[in-house]
């Protein structure tokens, strides 16, 4: 990675140019294949990633409509085209939210990825009802410790699961068990209704065995090499949804939600922020813009 000037971009038809204020980055972003290829896979590197964004719509493009400039939004940058990790990014409209003006544009940054890929799965794909147990891999990370909150307030038995550092974090966002994937036995958690896995492997694999008859596994780890014996497996990929992202900022303001920041760096920082000597806790946000 390199900090270098390039031309500011365009917005085309549909989209709007973001005056970027912060960007969130998740680390895995560099193995995706949208990373480095357009929709038809061609390449297109030197490419700009990150997805998350948060700032100020600063022109329109023609026929872009539900959006004005000078309003604050955050939202879900697209996946095959230069990302947010810059001063400026066109992005589709129908990916960006309204962003409250007593939400910090830091916060706004935090929420896309994490808040949207825990909404989608309990809620779209996981099906979840009130009384359910869920089990949550990673409950004390950027996503986990969305999904163990929104399960949570929506009435779950909730169980996470992490390192043995994470506990205390997973247990404050309202984790009611918590198994310590590194000297505990996750098998003890016994059957629950829903299983969120953002681990794969074999964890996903002894996952399965515990998905009571009816019950489903969700997972953002890929494709799910076992499936329940009487339940259901799904796996997916985080879509941009402007009602839903107006869910998760709305729990957010009102205390509902809390976002699970880890390292903020200016953008002159971030190659060394993505670099890091040591394990770092929370999501990283780059504020562009103070």
């Amino acid at each position: 990675m390199a900090l270098v000037e390039r031309a500011e971009p365009e917005a085309t038809a549909n989209d709007v140019l973001v005056e970027v204020y912060a960007s969130g980055f998740t680390p895995g972003e560099l193995t995706w294949p949208g990373t480095w290829t357009d929709r038809l896979g061609r390449d297109r590197t030197p490419s700009v990633p990150g997805h998350e964004v948060a700032g100020v719509v600063s022109a329109l493009g023609y026929g872009t409509r539900g959006l004005s400039v000078g309003q604050r939004v955050f939202g879900l940058a697209d996946w095959s085209r230069d990302g947010t990790l810059a001063e400026y990014v066109a992005v589709e409209a129908r990916n960006l939210a309204s962003l409250p003006g007593d939400v910090d544009f830091a916060v706004g940054a935090s929420l896309p990825i994490s808040g949207l890929t825990a909404w989608q799965g309990l809620f779209v794909h996981g099906r979840f009802q009130a009384g359910q147990s869920v089990l949550v891999h990673g409950a004390g990370g950027g996503v986990g410790s969305m999904v163990t909150q929104l399960a949570r307030e929506a009435g779950a038995y909730v169980v996470g699961t992490g390192r043995a550092g994470d506990r205390q974090a997973a247990l404050d966002f309202g984790a009611q068990e918590f198994v310590d994937l590194g000297n505990d036995v996750l098998e003890d958690v016994g059957g629950v209704d829903l299983v969120f896995d953002v681990i794969g492997g074999d964890i996903q694999k002894r996952s399965v065995g515990l998905v009571r008859a009816g019950g489903m596994l969700v997972t953002v780890a890929g494709p799910p090499e076992a499936r329940p014996v009487d339940g259901l497996a799904v796996d997916f990929v985080v879509e941009a949804d402007r009602v839903q992202l107006g869910e998760v900022v709305q729990r957010v303001r009102d205390g509902r939600l809390r976002t699970n920041i880890g390292t903020v760096a200016t953008l002159d920082d971030a190659v060394a922020a993505f670099n890091p000597t040591e394990r770092i806790k929370g999501k990283t946000i780059i504020r562009v813009r103070s």
